[in-house]
């Protein structure tokens, strides 16, 4: 997030001297992105953050593609995707390309045996169920039900869960994470007219400082391969750190929708961009006022962008017979839009109470043979008029 933030104790200038109690120096790390030009955080480790006493082992993890040209609408049931007691195990690819993978997870108990950093991605962790705590070198951030998690690549992290009952939707990102720079003036402030400001975002509230030295394993995701490591100080030994790049919580229920006379079209609705894909929220509001408007969206053509819609909650008003934890994907090409009967019973009603998460992809999506084993096969014909 373009915006500055601090927390714990640091010295008054950078790169200079700042000791601890005992007289030992504290050890400076720059945590940043984009070489030295991107997002950086300064950080204050009680111990040397490169003190590796083993390297155990390293298991490919990459997503296995079984459909590599899709030009099928698909149609997942996400909640068949089974719980699992390891937060890593849980995590299901269902569709994948090279600016991300979308991940499907049931996670029954929390991360707390290791830590875990991935290298190869941001991640936008978004709470469909459960609540709890993301633990971070950098603090606690607090969770509930419609929180999306920003999880900068590199963020060394835990996660607790309150209960097992939890339900995870990751995007998982090889480009940084931003909000829409439409909304943002050249300072990096939120403008009037962004759906959200910066006081619906929640940075890290507490710093754990943890001195203790040992065996600490992590497992560190590089090039889709998950490397286990063995550190000789605990992660979270940080006393202090400022700066820009840090993870934090934004709440789909803060996400204030735009409306018009007319239908508005689908960016509108965005929340976060990359370059390679945008994430959207599709939240309750007030349907277009137009005395003759057609609530439901036009048939639109995906010339250029697969489209990902994950079905929260509510009744999603353009599609027929679909759940919440259902996941659609409309590819680049084909035209799509409301299911029969949507168009016309969308006239006349006047608010929408829908709940939904969508990915707009710029490059194609590869389908996972995971996805293939939730799919509803007959989905790409439910546009038929019987």
């Amino acid at each position: 997030m373009p915006f500055y933030q601090k927390l714990g104790k640091f010295p008054h200038k950078r790169h200079t001297q700042f000791r601890q109690p005992n007289g030992k120096l504290y050890h400076e790390q720059l945590f940043g992105t984009i070489g030295f030009s991107g997002m950086s955080s300064l950080l204050y480790h009680v111990h040397p953050p490169t003190q590796v006493k083993e390297i155990t082992s390293s298991v490919d993890v990459s997503p296995r593609i079984a459909v590599a040209k899709n030009m099928k609408s698909i149609n997942l049931n996400g909640f068949a995707v089974p719980p699992k007691d390891d937060y890593l195990e849980s995590r299901v690819p269902v569709l994948t390309n090279a600016d991300c993978t979308i991940i499907l997870a049931a996670p029954k108990k929390s991360l707390t045996e290791y830590f875990y950093k991935n290298a190869d991605s941001d991640e936008v962790i978004f709470i469909h169920e459960g609540n709890g705590t993301l633990r971070t070198m950098l603090g606690n951030i607090p969770f509930s039900y419609g929180d999306y998690l920003v999880v900068p690549r590199g963020m060394i992290y835990q996660i607790s869960f309150e209960t097992e009952e939890n339900r995870l939707m990751i995007t998982e990102s090889t480009h940084p994470i931003y909000t829409p720079k439409r909304y943002r003036n050249h300072f990096g402030q939120l403008l009037e007219h962004s759906p959200f400001c910066e006081r619906d975002f929640r940075g890290p509230s507490e710093l754990e400082t943890h001195e203790e030295t040992g065996d600490f394993i992590m497992k560190v995701k590089k090039e889709n391969t998950l490397h286990t490591y063995v550190y000789a100080s605990h992660p979270f030994d940080v006393v202090g750190w400022d700066g820009y790049n840090f993870p934090y919580a934004f709440s789909i229920h803060d996400f204030e929708p735009i409306t018009g006379r007319v239908h508005q079209p689908p960016p509108v609705h965005q929340t976060f961009e990359t370059d390679g894909f945008v994430i959207c929220s599709f939240c309750p509001r007030l349907y277009d006022y137009h005395p003759e408007s057609i609530p439901a969206p036009y048939n639109h053509s995906n010339i250029d962008s697969d489209e990902v819609l994950y079905y929260v909650d509510g009744d999603f008003m353009s599609r027929n017979n679909i759940e919440r934890g259902m996941i659609t994907l409309h590819p680049a090409g084909i035209p799509h839009g409301p299911h029969p009967g949507a168009y016309e019973r969308s006239i006349g009603q006047t608010e929408t109470v829908e709940l939904a998460v969508m990915v707009d992809t710029f490059r194609p999506l590869k389908v996972t043979e995971q996805a293939l084993e939730i799919e509803n096969p007959d989905y790409f014909r439910s546009w038929m008029e019987h």
